[in-house]
């Protein structure tokens, strides 16, 4: 068992990308692999919701994962730096998080899987990813850093019970607050209630079918996501679909939030929020703001759609 880290008494650790980018990458591609098992076994859900990984108290989990009458699930323990499949049966395996190829780790849980008598057939390359390896073929990823391993997680954690509380004062249609390991981001996204025009597509190797049902209708969305491509830091964003004349032109707040042109959102870094005085605050902040920006951009009715975060609506 590793030695405990000293990121457990930071509630907001630091996190600086290029310090673990190799090991967030091979992190990314086993997310895939665990996601696409999920995927395979799971009745869709709108908006793909069905294949999402969930933050625990120790990790990411599939939660349960029906099979022939059976369950499963997998979890990722950023603690103890162990993945953990359990089944309905009382059955388990469990293999370690450490440097290994995303080749020896697709081989690895395939056939724990097997051994629990779960077979399971994946597509087997990474989406959202540009020049994709088959995760069968991929030595070329295999880096696996604990320490930064966990200080993500720890961010999801942090990030995850904001958006919950932020949540609360939606009583639209709103997602559950989710892990996308396609995009490798925690999100949570909410809804006008009306259709949107179809989506152009084109995000690298996802069909264009699954990016306009994602879309199919209007929203607002924000989510943390630990960098890469066009921005090398880890951040927090917000952005609409469509995105509404003026969105781009809003206040938001905290003072260092900012419209991102290249990518079409607002970007909060997440440094700005661990720096703040009060990291709650300057996040909620972020995302009432930059939602309030699309909702009265796109005239969404929103006195219908709100009402006071973290309790009951009163009743007439």
């Amino acid at each position: 068992m590793p030695p405990p880290s000293r990121t457990r008494s930071e509630p907001w650790p630091a996190l600086p990308y290029e310090s673990w980018k190799d090991s967030c990458t091979t992190l990314h591609l086993w997310t895939q692999i665990v996601g696409k098992i999920r995927l395979a076994r799971t009745p869709w859900l709108n908006h793909s919701w069905h294949v999402t990984l969930y933050v625990t108290p120790r990790g990411l989990t599939t939660s349960a994962i029906p099979y022939d009458g059976r369950a499963f699930q997998i979890d990722f323990d950023f603690i103890d730096h162990g993945l953990r499949i359990q089944t309905s049966e009382g059955a388990e395996r469990r293999l370690a998080l450490e440097p290994r190829s995303v080749a020896a780790f697709y081989e690895a849980l395939m056939a724990a899987l097997a051994e629990l008598d779960l077979p399971v057939r994946i597509h087997g390359s990474p989406n959202e990813v540009a020049q994709p390896i088959p995760f069968r073929e991929d030595r070329a990823h295999a880096a696996y850093d604990p320490d930064h391993a966990q200080r993500f997680w720890r961010v999801l954690l942090q990030a995850d019970r904001i958006f919950k509380q932020f949540r609360t004062g939606f009583q639209g249609k709103a997602s559950p607050v989710h892990f996308f390991w396609g995009s490798f981001d925690l999100a949570v996204t909410r809804f006008s209630g009306r259709q949107a025009p179809p989506h152009p597509g084109g995000i690298p190797n996802l069909p264009d079918a699954v990016t306009r049902e994602a879309y199919s209708h209007e929203v607002s969305s924000a989510g943390f996501w630990p960098g890469g491509g066009a921005i090398d830091y880890p951040a927090f964003y917000s952005y609409a679909y469509p995105a509404p004349a003026g969105f781009a032109a809003a206040p938001v707040r905290p003072a260092a939030a900012f419209f991102h042109e290249q990518m079409g959102e607002f970007i909060l870094p997440y440094d700005a929020v661990r720096n703040a005085a009060a990291p709650d605050e300057a996040l909620l902040a972020f995302l009432q703001t930059t939602y309030a920006a699309a909702a009265d951009a796109a005239h969404w009715d929103r006195a219908a759609l709100e009402y006071p975060p973290g309790g009951p609506r009163p009743t007439p």
